[in-house]
């Protein structure tokens, strides 16, 4: 009899919903392309049930819209991501700035120390450059917030982020920012566990974006490398 442990299959809404994303992100589907539940059932094989819950999924990442006959891909807005993340800067050095405003505030040690133990063993073994990288960056964002103590700024945080993540996983897959953003975490952290509250919130706002305009030369970039591929392609 074995005693190995048997592993659940993905649940098929998953699977599509990964490979979408994955195609969205890198410009396989391009602006004008329409996606339907008939046409996705019979190219991957399986009911429309598992469909309808990856479009849903993705019209909630801002991948995707509903359109009077299917669903095309979003073209991200550059005023609007400007002033998303403006506020996810402000934000989350309010994480910092408030502890080092109010001594009595200390960041959360089992929380810095888990993240640590987490992005050190990412640094041995880098995932792959693919858009998926932005969830366990923003989980390692939401950490530090959350470290500081105040839940309210947390629940915004986790609000902006999803208004932002479909960019994001563009500026990931185009400017390959994977490597380096795993050493900036690192160097973050390890800021804040020994208690250097100014240096941890300088290193975080230059992580972020310490200039807007950088942090949009980027994302036009990514979404102009996107916009070429759909043209090309």
């Amino acid at each position: 009899m074995s005693t190995g442990m048997n592993t659940a299959p993905e649940p098929l809404r998953e699977v599509v919903y990964r490979e979408l994303r994955t195609e969205l992100v890198n410009g396989t589907i391009g602006f004008d392309q329409r996606l339907t539940e008939p046409k996705l059932s019979t190219r991957f094989g399986i009911s429309r049930t598992p469909i309808r819950e990856a479009l849903t999924m993705l019209c909630a990442d801002g991948l995707l819209r509903r359109e009077e006959y299917g669903f095309s891909a979003v073209r991200p807005s550059i005023p609007r991501i400007r002033d998303l993340y403006e506020l996810r800067i402000t934000l989350e050095l309010q994480g910092i700035t408030r502890a080092i405003a109010d001594p009595t505030i200390r960041h959360d040690r089992t929380i810095l120390d888990d993240e640590l133990v987490r992005w050190r063993a990412l640094a041995l073994d880098p995932p792959a450059q693919e858009p998926g990288f932005v969830e366990r960056d923003e989980e390692f964002h939401v950490a530090v917030l959350r470290a500081s103590g105040n839940n309210e700024l947390v629940a915004s945080l986790l609000s902006v982020n999803s208004r932002i993540r479909h960019v994001r996983m563009y500026d990931f897959m185009v400017n390959g920012r994977i490597d380096t953003s795993i050493a900036e975490h690192i160097r973050i952290l390890e800021e804040l566990r020994a208690g250097n509250l100014p240096e941890a919130r300088t290193l975080l706002h230059q992580h972020i974006g310490e200039s807007l305009d950088v942090v949009l030369d980027r994302v036009t970039r990514a979404i102009t490398a996107l916009s070429l591929a759909n043209i090309t392609d």
